[in-house]
């Protein structure tokens, strides 16, 4: 964890690029727990929102991707924000983003990577923590 013992800049620049799909890659897995908090933001029955909303592969329920833009993309900005999932809360720090290598090509597409306050070491270990538990639940 050398290079970001300091901690790594960044703040969310509202650009929309993380919310937009890449295939396989790009889908947004969801846990029981985050579909209950999208389903209760929604004002509906998780068993409603996980049928008009999710899609399952591999045993792994999932956003539906309809389109190139996460559904809940509304001019930029994420209308489910307070409800969003683990996995867009926790975006950029995830295991796969955490070497030297994969940072500076996230960089590359996240306007928000070296901007913003410094995140400590701390946070960033903490949010780790979540994205690990939450892929564990998945």
């Amino acid at each position: 964890m050398n290079w970001r013992e300091e901690g790594v800049r960044f703040a969310c620049q509202g650009s929309g690029r993380c919310c937009v799909s890449r295939g396989a890659y790009g889908w947004v897995y969801l846990t029981l727990v985050d579909r209950q908090r999208l389903a209760q933001a929604l004002g509906i029955p998780t068993r409603q929102f996980t049928r008009e909303y999710c899609a399952k592969t591999d045993g792994l329920f999932h956003l539906r991707d309809d389109g190139p833009d996460c559904r809940f993309l509304v001019d930029r900005r994420c209308s489910v924000y307070e409800a969003r999932p683990t996995q867009c809360r926790t975006w950029p720090f995830w295991p796969e983003n955490m070497s030297a290598k994969a940072w500076t090509a996230i960089a590359a597409e996240c306007p928000g990577v070296g901007k913003g306050r410094v995140v400590p070491v701390e946070e960033i270990r903490r949010l780790l923590r979540e994205q690990r538990a939450s892929t564990a639940r998945l």
